[in-house]
């Protein structure tokens, strides 16, 4: 499974569309509340993207239960965002049928390759978080294993952070070094920020207040932020 391959395949498909790919984001503290706010989107939307923190790798934690994990039901396709530590000994236990996309840090694994692997044989795309403290170029290291590179606006971990100024560049930064990769972004997107995320190179916006904390209801907060272009 290779990048190249799957960003030109993207960009086709971009260009069919006038609607950019919008992920609804979940960063919950309990099992019920990623249950109920997969209900309120499975109508909208065929994917969602799934926060995963237990304290490793963060300084707080969001809901990591893998036996829940388990228990989950939803025909939405999955995106995990795993801020852990040591992920190269979790990631086995969490690839599941649903599971079409997992993303994780470099400096949350001491074998990268393994984790690429393991979801590459596990017919998963895989993806790596730059967050903004984090090195672009060491990223860049690994453009011909991945699937696709998310840059985070925020720090990972908590939600609501306002969205770190040097997004946009680094974006560009990104689509400079590879023209071809998909890039997501997550952090800080609402339909002021979204146009810029697009215009700097974005071909996926993952968003999480801008949908559940709108104050609109859940279609048109989604709709609002597909048409924002």
């Amino acid at each position: 499974m290779g990048l190249c391959v799957n960003a030109d395949k993207t960009h086709r498909e971009s260009k069919k569309s006038h609607l950019m790919l919008i992920i609804p984001a979940i960063n919950a503290q309990t099992f019920d509340e990623v249950q109920n706010k997969i209900k309120l989107i499975e109508p909208y939307v065929s994917w969602v993207h799934l926060d995963i923190a237990d304290g490793t790798f963060t300084k707080n934690t969001l809901w990591h239960n893998l036996l829940e994990f388990s228990m989950l039901e939803t025909e939405l396709n999955i995106e995990l965002h795993f801020m852990m530590d040591k992920i190269e000994e979790r990631i086995d236990h969490w690839l599941n049928i649903m599971v079409k996309k997992v993303i994780f840090h470099i400096d949350g694994s001491k074998d990268l390759d393994f984790v690429i692997d393991r979801c590459h044989k596990n017919k998963t795309e895989v993806g790596i978080a730059i967050s903004p403290n984090e090195s672009i170029a060491k990223a860049m290291a690994f453009k011909g294993k991945i699937d696709f590179f998310q840059i985070l606006g925020v720090l990972p971990g908590l939600p609501g952070q306002k969205m770190d100024e040097n997004t946009f560049e680094r974006i560009k930064e990104v689509r400079k070094f590879c023209p071809s990769c998909i890039i997501e972004v997550d952090g800080g997107m609402n339909k002021e920020t979204i146009p810029k995320a697009i215009s700097a190179g974005a071909n996926i916006i993952v968003s999480a207040s801008a949908i559940f904390n709108s104050g609109k209801n859940i279609k048109d907060a989604i709709e609002e932020l597909e048409n924002r272009k």
